[in-house]
């Protein structure tokens, strides 16, 4: 079982393949995960990315795009140990966990407002995309 073992599911009223073209976009991993060198390992297209991690932590990464509904379910999943193999402490990983689990949910929530834009709540997503 790797040290942080992230698991996050956020609905985003969008169009999947508008969530798809951004997720695609590698100037985008850049900013999401700056301390993180990733290589694709299996590109879903329309339903998300895997990718390896090496940097900081090792392991892997994912994003899965779900359609639900007028929009999609967007699943991220973080599963990544310190590079050198060293056991984190119980609370090196509660902590590295916690960083890691404000930091994805800081970036699904611009995401989730670049893309549903001034929709107001309990209105239709945009199809666009």
């Amino acid at each position: 079982m790797p040290a942080i073992d992230l698991v996050d599911e956020t609905f985003i009223a969008a169009a999947p393949a508008a969530i798809a073209e951004i997720v695609s976009d590698p100037h985008r991993w850049a900013e999401w995960w700056p301390d993180f060198s990733l290589r694709v390992f299996m590109d879903r297209g329309s339903k998300g990315i895997r990718w390896s991690v090496s940097g900081t932590f090792v392991g892997s990464t994912e994003i899965w795009i779900e359609p639900v509904l007028d929009g999609a379910v967007l699943h991220y999943y973080l599963r990544v140990d310190p590079p050198d193999g060293t056991p984190l402490g119980r609370r090196d990983v509660n902590r590295a966990r916690s960083a890691r689990a404000k930091a994805w949910k800081a970036i699904v929530w611009r995401l989730k407002d670049e893309l549903e834009g001034s929709r107001a709540p309990g209105t239709g997503a945009s199809r666009s995309g």
